[in-house]
C-alpha cells in the first residue's frame, strides 16, 4: 500500500493532489504550520516571538491610555482608527531588537539584582512599607502575571536599560540646540501698554433697516432654524411600570419581616482629630479634658485646626486605636490617644446609630423594590401586548393609557439633546433614538426601538420642520446686537490701527496714549507664556516676542480687549534656566537616538508577522 502511494506521488496527478490537499489543510488552520508561526504567535523579530499573550498586554494598556482620554473604552473599530495595532506591534518590536542586541552582547541581570529590584517596588510594599511576598502574587495575578513571566519581564527590561545606558549616556547636549532653547524659554521682555475696548469709543450708531437687511442676507447661515422633528414617545422599563404599581402595606410589612435580618445599618460617626504638636496645645487639650470643657470651646481658644476625617464606619477606619477611640466616645467628647510623634486629641461631632432599620425607615424602599419586581416579571407581557396594539395601528396615548403609562411629545434635533434629562430614555439613548426618528417618513409606522433587553421606545412622528432661513422679524434682536458687535470691532480695529501708525511715525508711545486719554502701563519682565492674567495672556505675549527690542504692535486678550503693546527691555534667560534646558536638550537627544537605534534594529532584524492572529486580534479585541 505504501509502495503504491510512493508511486503516486511521482505522477503528475499525484502532485496536482497533493497541492489541493495543502491548500485544503490550509483552510482548516495548517497555514501556520506552513508559515512557519504558531497559532499564539503574533509576530517574529530578530528570531523572537511576540506572543499573543504580550500582544493582548500591550494592546489593552495602550487602549486603557485611550479611554482615559475619551471617558469610555474605544471600540475594536475605534482602535484600529487610532492605529493602536501598529503601534503595539512597533513597540514589541522595538523591544524584541533591543533584547535580541542584549543578548548577543552578553547583557543580563543577576538574580540578586532582580531580587533587590523586586524588593524596592512600591506595588508590592505592605502598609509598612516592607515588601511584602501576597501583596506581590495578588499584584500580578490582578495583572494576568505568572511569576516566571514577571522574572523574565524584568530581566528582559533591565537588559535594556542597561544596553541604552551603556550606547546613550554620553550622547553630549547640541550647543546651539541648547542657546535656542534657552533663549526661546527663558528671554523675558518687558512693555509699556495700554487697553483698547468698546468702552474706551464713542458708541456706535443705531443700524437702519436696510443696515440689517444687508447683514442678515450676508450672514444667513448664522441665522437658521434647526431640523426638528416632532414626535409623541412611549418609552417603557420595570422603572416605568412599576411607577404604576401601588403596593398594600400588608405586603410590605409581611417583605419587611421576611428580610428585617438583612436590613442592618452600619453605626457611623464624624470623626475630628487634632495633632497636639507642642506642649501647650497638649496640656491645652489635657486641662480641658480635665475640666470638662467642651472640644469646640479648648479648639477655639487654642487657636488649633482640627481635620476632619469625615463620616466613617469602624471598618473603614485603618488606625485601630482612632477607631476604639472615636466609638467609644459620647457625642461632641474628646480623648487623647497617641500617635505617631505626637499625641492627638479625636473628638466626635455626629453619631448614626447603627442597627436594624425599623419598618417604617424601610418602608419607602420596600414599596420601590416590590414594584420593581412585579414589573419585571410582567415586562415581557407588556411588550408583547404593546407590540400587538402597534401592528393593529393603535394611538400611543390609548396604549399608554391601557397600561397606565406616558406619553410625551417633544420637538427633536439631531443630536436628541432634547431627551438627555428624561428619565425613560436618558442621555445615552438620546443620539440613537433621534437618528431613528429622522429616518421615518410621517404617516408610516415606525418600528420599535430596542434600547436594551428591559428598554424600549415606540414613537409616531406628528411633524417634520426642516431647517430654514430666519426671517428679520424673528430674529432682529439677535441680529441688532450682532451688527452692533461687528461695526463696534471694526471701529476699534480702526483705530488701533490708527494708534499703530502714529508708533510708526516716531511718536513716543506716551503721546499716543494720551491722545485716547490713556496711561501706558509697565509690565513685569514677561515669558512666552504671558504672565497668568487675562490681560497679557499668552496670545498677547506671542505677538510681543514675534520681533526684536524695538517691536510694538497690538493682540486680543483674554477678555476680548486690544493691547497695545511697545517692547522697552529684552533679558535673556539665567543660568540655572540653561541647565534646564541642557538637561532637557541631551534627553531629547538620547530619544532621538534610541528611537533611531530601534528603527535600525527592526528594519536588520525584520519583521514577520502571523496576519491571521494579527486580523482575528484586530477585529474582535480579543483572540476567540
Amino acid at each position: 500500500m505504501l509502495d503504491s502511494f510512493r508511486h503516486l506521488t511521482k505522477t503528475w496527478f499525484g502532485k496536482i493532489l497533493g497541492v489541493f490537499l495543502v491548500v485544503g489543510l490550509a483552510g482548516f488552520g495548517i497555514s501556520n504550520v506552513i508559515t512557519g508561526f504558531g497559532t499564539n504567535t503574533v509576530a517574529t523579530v530578530a528570531g523572537q516571538d511576540i506572543s499573543v499573550r504580550d500582544y493582548q498586554r500591550g494592546y489593552d494598556s495602550q487602549v486603557n491610555a485611550i479611554a482615559q482620554q475619551m471617558g469610555r473604552v474605544p471600540t475594536a473599530e475605534e482602535a484600529v482608527a487610532f492605529g493602536v495595532p501598529g503601534m503595539v506591534l512597533d513597540r514589541l518590536a522595538g523591544e524584541a531588537a533591543v533584547n535580541k542586541l542584549g543578548e548577543d552582547l552578553g547583557l543580563g541581570v543577576s538574580e540578586d539584582r532582580l531580587g533587590k529590584m523586586l524588593r524596592e517596588d512600591p506595588s508590592f510594599s505592605s502598609a509598612l512599607g516592607s515588601f511584602d511576598r501576597n501583596n506581590f502574587l495578588r499584584v500580578l495575578q490582578q495583572n494576568g502575571y505568572t511569576e516566571a513571566e514577571y522574572f523574565d519581564l524584568q530581566t528582559k527590561a533591565a537588559r535594556r536599560q542597561q544596553l541604552v545606558s551603556g550606547l546613550l549616556s554620553g550622547a553630549p547636549a547640541p550647543a546651539t540646540a541648547t542657546e535656542l532653547l534657552s533663549r526661546f524659554s527663558g528671554d523675558t521682555r518687558t512693555v509699556d501698554y495700554f487697553v483698547l475696548n468698546a468702552q474706551s469709543l464713542p458708541p456706535v450708531a443705531e443700524p437702519t433697516e436696510e443696515e440689517l437687511a444687508t447683514y442678515l442676507k450676508d450672514n444667513q447661515a448664522k441665522f437658521r432654524t434647526k431640523a426638528t422633528r416632532t414626535v409623541e414617545i412611549l418609552a417603557l422599563s420595570p422603572e416605568a411600570i412599576a411607577a404604576t404599581k401601588t403596593i398594600s402595606d400588608d405586603d410590605v410589612a409581611a417583605e419587611y419581616e421576611r428580610t428585617k435580618d438583612s436590613r442592618v445599618k452600619i453605626e457611623r460617626r464624624t470623626i475630628k482629630q487634632v495633632v497636639l504638636g507642642t506642649p501647650e496645645l497638649e496640656k491645652a487639650f489635657t486641662d480641658g479634658k480635665a475640666a470638662g470643657t467642651p472640644f469646640a470651646d479648648v479648639l477655639a481658644a487654642s487657636g488649633a485646626a482640627a481635620q476632619d476625617l469625615g463620616n466613617l464606619a469602624k471598618t473603614e477606619i485603618t488606625d485601630a486605636s482612632l477607631a476604639d477611640a472615636a466609638f467609644g466616645l459620647a457625642l461632641n467628647d474628646y480623648v487623647i490617644i497617641a500617635g505617631i510623634g505626637s499625641k492627638r486629641a479625636v473628638s466626635v461631632s455626629a453619631i448614626e446609630p447603627g442597627g436594624v432599620i425599623s419598618l417604617e425607615d424601610a418602608k419607602a424602599e420596600i414599596a420601590k423594590q416590590l414594584a420593581l419586581t412585579q414589573a419585571r416579571n410582567e415586562y415581557t407581557d407588556v411588550l408583547d401586548q404593546i407590540e400587538e396594539l402597534r401592528a393593529a395601528f393603535k394611538p400611543l396615548p390609548e396604549i399608554a393609557e391601557r397600561f397606565g403609562l406616558k406619553t410625551v411629545t417633544i420637538p427633536l434635533t439631531e443630536t436628541g439633546a432634547e431627551l438627555a434629562n428624561d428619565p425613560d430614555v436618558g442621555a445615552d439613548a438620546a443620539q440613537r433614538i433621534a437618528t431613528a426618528v429622522f429616518k421615518a417618513e410621517q404617516g408610516n409606522l415606525a418600528p420599535t426601538i430596542q434600547l436594551s433587553s428591559t428598554r424600549n421606545v415606540w414613537f409616531d412622528l406628528k411633524q417634520v420642520d426642516e431647517a430654514r432661513d430666519q426671517t428679520l422679524d424673528e430674529v432682529r434682536d439677535a441680529v441688532v446686537t450682532a451688527w452692533t458687535d461687528a461695526r463696534t470691532d471694526e471701529a476699534i480695529t480702526a483705530e488701533v490701527q490708527k494708534l499703530l501708525d502714529q508708533v510708526k511715525a516716531g511718536t513716543a508711545f506716551a503721546d499716543v496714549a494720551s491722545s485716547i486719554g490713556q496711561f501706558p502701563i509697565l509690565s513685569q519682565p514677561l515669558k512666552r507664556a504671558g504672565d497668568g492674567t487675562p490681560v497679557l495672556n499668552q496670545t498677547v505675549a506671542n505677538e510681543i516676542f514675534n520681533g526684536g527690542p524695538t517691536h510694538f504692535g497690538s493682540a486680543v486678550n483674554g477678555d476680548g480687549d486690544h493691547v497695545v503693546f511697545q517692547v522697552v527691555e529684552v533679558n535673556q534667560g539665567t543660568a540655572d534656566q540653561t541647565a534646564d534646558i541642557k538637561k532637557f536638550v541631551e534627553e531629547s537627544s538620547r530619544d532621538a537616538l534610541y528611537s533611531d537605534l530601534l528603527t535600525g534594529l527592526k528594519s536588520e532584524a525584520g519583521l514577520r508577522i502571523n496576519e491571521q492572529v494579527l486580523r482575528q486580534l484586530t477585529d474582535t479585541g480579543a483572540l476567540q
